[in-house]
């Protein structure tokens, strides 16, 4: 797992330490010594850590002025024993709404499995963005069935379209504007 980086083609658009609005500003990534593990295996130095045990991070690109966030994730998300969700709604997601951000792109290709709780902090980071929007992509199909066991689909888009989309193949904009389309077209 520490081979696995977070998708590191978008720092010519964005790089997250160097943003004094983003909450892993002044991060220092000199070290490649891995430090945090997921299962016992230790993963790549770049991934952020945020507060969770198993659940790691890396904001991708955060874009003030048309207001979205794209966040790629790694590890198992686990709000029934670590209460995952709280620390990245406390330490991550609130500073940024704090700074006007109201649409989240949430990449979880490499999210082995969720573990679910109840859906309160899902519930008030969608009242917190009122006609904004939080996307998943690349999760997988059995990490999609939980999520939707507790119906975080009224909070949070799982659009089938999105669940296999190459998103690489975009930039940040074009990616944002993909999404935002596509919601358009597919909401009622």
């Amino acid at each position: 797992m520490h081979h696995i980086e977070p998708f590191y083609s978008w720092r010519k658009y964005y790089i997250s330490e160097h943003d004094e609005k983003n909450p892993f500003y002044g991060m220092d990534y000199s070290s490649l010594s891995p430090r945090n593990t997921v299962y016992n295996y230790y993963i790549h130095p770049y991934w952020d850590e945020f507060g969770s045990q198993t659940l790691y991070l890396k904001v991708l690109s955060a874009d003030y002025v048309n207001q979205f966030l794209i966040l790629e994730f790694i590890g198992e998300w686990n709000d029934c024993l670590y209460n995952d969700i709280m620390f990245l709604k406390r330490n991550v997601i609130d500073p940024f709404i704090r700074e006007g951000i109201k649409y989240f792109i949430l990449i979880g290709e490499n999210v082995l499995n969720f573990h679910y709780s109840d859906d309160s902090y899902y519930q008030e980071w969608k009242e917190d963005i009122e006609d904004g929007w939080i996307v998943t992509i690349g999760f997988r199909k059995h990490v999609v069935e939980e999520m939707l066991k507790i119906h975080l689909d009224h909070h949070i888009y799982f659009l089938e379209k999105f669940l296999e989309l190459d998103w690489r193949i975009f930039t940040p904009q074009t990616l944002f504007n993909y999404v935002q389309q596509q919601l358009h077209r597919t909401l009622p």
